[in-house]
């Protein structure tokens, strides 16, 4: 008498088979009774944006973030939608999502040139440049602003000028003044370093060059002396004697001390 058998795969196979079919059975009882229903459903605009704001104070801002989302959908053309995009701007800001805080803010500026909280909308593009590129060992181990993504640096001490430029009165004007000032140190400072790498290597245009555009750039900053210095020296090197003799009159007139030392050769 023969007996018939199932090879091994065939009942691996069978077995696995069974297993998605239980799986996809389960899935498909619990998932009526799964799925949430919409909580902005039958709201109003100044509703859904009253949640949002709450969620943004109770720091949940994910769910923020979809309020407002909902909001916009919903309510494309109100002026609550025009809110929900600075908003939600910020709530990714604070989510830690930079890309998507920055495109959320310039498509407000795009799409609401004379918007009354223009001077707010450029405040919170500097934070989020500013603090762009900041993880958690930065924050454990502070490091030099200088030594971070310079491109985005430069962003933000343009965005917090134009804070201070046209409208220096609003709220946000003071604080961007004091980003300023501390950018305009940072920068110059990164400025100055690659133009001493540049002199330790001989590259004295290169250094010049850097030097002279740190002044140019940064006026008002303490490290505006060393690129005074740097000038100085890279254009002597150059064999630019009248440009070597310009830059040491103007050090002469601003920081006399340093120009005695320089000239002593100290």
């Amino acid at each position: 008498m023969s007996i018939s058998r199932t090879a091994p795969g065939t009942l691996t196979r069978i077995a696995l088979s069974l297993m998605l079919a239980a799986s996809l059975s389960a899935c498909s009882m619990f998932s009526s009774s799964d799925k949430q229903k919409d909580e902005t459903e039958g709201l109003s605009a100044e509703a859904i944006y009253q949640k949002a704001q709450a969620a943004v104070k109770a720091t949940d801002y994910q769910k923020a973030i979809k309020l407002y989302e909902s909001l916009e959908a919903r309510y494309p053309l109100g002026l609550h939608a025009q809110q929900a995009q600075l908003e939600s701007a910020y709530a990714y800001y604070k989510y830690d999502e930079p890309d998507t805080a920055l495109d959320m803010v310039d498509r407000f500026i795009r799409m609401n040139p004379g918007s009354k909280d223009m001077a707010y909308a450029l405040y919170l593009r500097g934070l989020v440049n500013f603090n762009r590129g900041s993880s958690l060992v930065d924050r454990v181990f502070p490091r030099s602003i200088a030594d971070l993504d310079i491109v985005r640096q430069k962003e933000a001490f343009h965005d917090f000028s134009r804070v201070i430029n046209r409208y220096p009165d609003s709220p946000y004007a003071k604080d961007a003044q004091l980003r300023v000032q501390y950018l305009r140190n940072t920068l110059a400072e990164s400025e100055v370093n690659v133009a001493k790498y540049y002199m330790q290597r001989g590259a004295w245009l290169a250094a010049f060059n850097r030097a002279e555009y740190a002044i140019k750039h940064y006026q008002g900053s303490p490290v505006v002396i060393d690129a005074l210095e740097i000038k100085v020296q890279a254009a002597q090197q150059l064999g630019k004697a009248d440009l070597a003799a310009d830059s040491m009159r103007v050090l002469e007139a601003n920081f006399p001390e340093r120009a005695a030392k320089l000239k002593a050769g100290k």
